[in-house]
């Protein structure tokens, strides 16, 4: 066969209509058979590559577990003073540190356990923790992080259960300080802590037509003063519990 017969059926074989294209699939066979050849070298290299990324991985871990568990004494121990601060003396955080596979957050699964009776019998917070007890730790634990950590709000369910007087108070004043860099949207009950407040909102319901509505609407200063009046005094405040919540909402 000549060398012009040669190529003309590689042009029909490779379906093209001229030299040049024929050419440009030589170059990607050429390309892909030297790849082929080379294949034992590349899956090597990119073995020791894989091998030396995994060891800077793990590098990495081990230096946060070791910051992680630097931080534990001091946390635990902010964490707990705070819990007496709101009405919680006898409760006790501590947090379990276990070491798993590494992941996106390193090598730690990290789990808060919780004794409310100085027991000494830690469980994880989600089996043992009531509602109130769990809204207060978490009011502990997140005026410690926002010192550090900038969140946008933060939200408190009926965080004043099981706790009154000066314990409501503390509660109150954890919450103002928070409020000074962050949005903290508070549930309560307590006037200690509704008096801490910048703004009051008042949630009511209504019926027409058959169907509850449930709506929400800004106080106006006289209403706010009204209203914590009426958390102190009942539902007809007197003189003095005015006067008292006055002295709340203004200071």
């Amino acid at each position: 066969m000549s060398g012009w017969h040669w190529v003309t059926d590689c042009i029909k074989k490779h379906n093209v209509t001229s030299t040049n294209e024929l050419i440009a699939i030589h170059k990607t066979l050429s390309e892909k058979l030297e790849n082929v050849q080379n294949l034992d070298e590349r899956i090597s290299g990119l073995e020791n590559e894989g091998k030396q990324l995994l060891e800077q991985l793990q590098k990495a871990a081990d230096h946060i577990t070791k910051q992680r568990k630097a931080q534990l004494p001091a946390f635990e121990q902010k964490v707990n003073a705070l819990l007496a601060q709101v009405g919680m003396p006898n409760a006790r955080l501590k947090v379990a540190v276990a070491t798993v596979a590494l992941n996106a957050f390193g090598q730690d699964h990290i789990e808060f356990l919780f004794d409310a009776n100085k027991s000494d019998q830690f469980a994880p917070i989600r089996k043992v923790a009531s509602g109130g007890e769990l809204s207060r730790l978490m009011l502990c634990i997140k005026s410690l992080v926002a010192r550090s950590v900038a969140l946008p709000t933060l939200i408190f369910d009926e965080i004043d259960t099981g706790i009154s007087g000066e314990a409501a108070r503390q509660v109150g004043a954890i919450m103002k300080e928070l409020a000074n860099g962050i949005q903290v949207i508070c549930i309560t009950h307590q006037p200690q802590i509704a008096g801490k407040a910048d703004a009051h909102y008042f949630v009511y319901k209504t019926e027409q037509a058959g169907k509850v509505t449930t709506s929400v609407r800004l106080l106006e200063q006289e209403e706010r003063i009204n209203k914590i009046a009426q958390m102190l005094g009942g539902e007809k405040p007197t003189a003095a519990a005015l006067e008292n919540a006055r002295e709340m909402v203004t200071n």
